[in-house]
């Protein structure tokens, strides 16, 4: 751990803009830090927010302080993104303890942190620089100033953002090939979030992406594309076509799938897997399918009621795909987010491949038995697995 001591020793100064560190090695504890400098009655200090379960606790720490504190943080965490004026800097922590350092030089010095204390919450996308696709959406007036009725989606695509930023060190490896990263949208829509991604990732984090953003509306894809072309988005493209059926590309690095209804859900799930993409990002949508099968003499009392087995049934749906995920590989966490039309679909399962195969098979599938269901995603993988033997 010395090369981080080295690292928040020589960053930990008026430089710094912010830190997250996440990923954590255990369940039940803290699963990230975020840390970000203020001054004090004339006093630089370090702001670090722990969050753990549902809330956050704050301590305001000198340099020193914070330095120590935070490598104790580190031992329980697999990753840290930290931005500085001069630089982006990764570290990841292996297993065994390893810890790697990337560095990624800016191009020229970022703005200065706001030091002050009672500071608005930091976006990603921020007030007062225009974003060319919010500006069209009506979400941002042309001054970059967002307008007040469509503040909600200005901080739902943050968070979407947000969820982006915390697994970018687990596509550094892939990124350092030195070759183009591919991303899959599938069911994009009006691609509020696919707009939001690409410019995140190529215009704000210079990386080099192809993101193809595929859904079955032949109106909304050429408007899509008719916006990628006027912003200048040469790496963004939009395709009508079915999730099923789509053989496009042989790679993808990361999949998205925002609302895809009932199983094609699982049919993008099932694609990622097959594709070995490292991340996944997943927001369900409707889920009818285990709805019809789901079946227990322990819960009849619980799921004679309509309401109450529709949400069980959506909530077993997605928790036997975080498993299956889980099973092929995946490290797999089931996240609250903000829904884009404001529905209580607001769940997100977000994957990263570890090739580290999970040991529940035998517990998925008496998991299973129980309650008699049969998901479609658990259908498409054993295929799939049959077919490699």
């Amino acid at each position: 751990m010395e090369n981080l001591r080295t690292l928040f020793e020589e960053n930990l100064n008026t430089d710094f803009i912010s830190a997250t560190l996440s990923s954590p090695r255990t369940k039940g504890g803290v699963v990230k830090v975020k840390v970000r400098p203020l001054m004090k009655k004339g006093t630089l200090f370090f702001q670090l927010e722990e969050f753990k379960g549902n809330q956050a606790f704050h301590r305001n720490l000198p340099a020193h302080e914070a330095c120590e504190a935070l490598l104790v943080y580190m031992e329980e965490m697999k990753q840290l993104q930290m931005e500085t004026r001069q630089s982006s800097v990764t570290a990841l922590v292996s297993k065994k303890g390893k810890v790697t350092v990337k560095k990624k030089a800016r191009k020229e010095p970022a703005k200065e942190a706001d030091l002050s204390h009672n500071r608005q919450k930091r976006y990603i996308l921020r007030e007062g620089t225009p974003v060319p696709f919010l500006v069209d959406l009506g979400v941002m007036t042309r001054e970059g100033k967002v307008v007040h009725a469509k503040f909600d989606k200005f901080r739902q695509i943050n968070r979407f953002l947000e969820f982006i930023e915390d697994i970018l060190p687990r596509l550094e490896d892939r990124a350092q090939e030195g070759r183009e990263l591919t991303i899959l949208d599938f069911g994009c829509g009006k691609s509020y979030l696919t707009f939001a991604m690409y410019y995140y990732l190529h215009e704000l984090k210079d990386y080099d992406i192809r993101i193809i953003g595929l859904d079955l509306k032949r109106d909304v894809i050429r408007h899509c594309n008719e916006l990628s072309e006027k912003y200048g988005y040469s790496k963004l493209k939009f395709l009508e076509g079915d999730i099923a059926n789509y053989t496009g590309v042989d790679r993808v690095d990361m999949v998205v799938t925002l609302h895809a209804c009932d199983t094609a859900t699982d049919y993008a799930l099932a694609k990622a897997v097959g594709w070995d993409a490292k991340v996944i990002l997943s927001v369900p949508c409707c889920q009818h399918e285990l709805n019809s099968q789901i079946q227990s003499d322990v819960l009849e009392p619980v799921l004679k009621y309509g309401l109450i087995k529709e949400r069980i049934a959506a909530l077993v749906t997605d928790a036997l795909r975080a498993e299956y995920l889980e099973r092929e590989g995946y490290e797999t966490q089931v996240l609250e987010f903000i829904d884009m039309e404001h529905t209580p679909k607001n769940i997100l399962i977000r994957a990263v491949k570890t090739g580290r195969k999970g040991r529940n098979e035998e517990k998925l599938q008496a998991c299973q038995e129980a309650l008699h269901v049969h998901p479609t995603l658990g259908r498409l993988l054993d295929t799939e697995r049959g077919a490699d033997r």
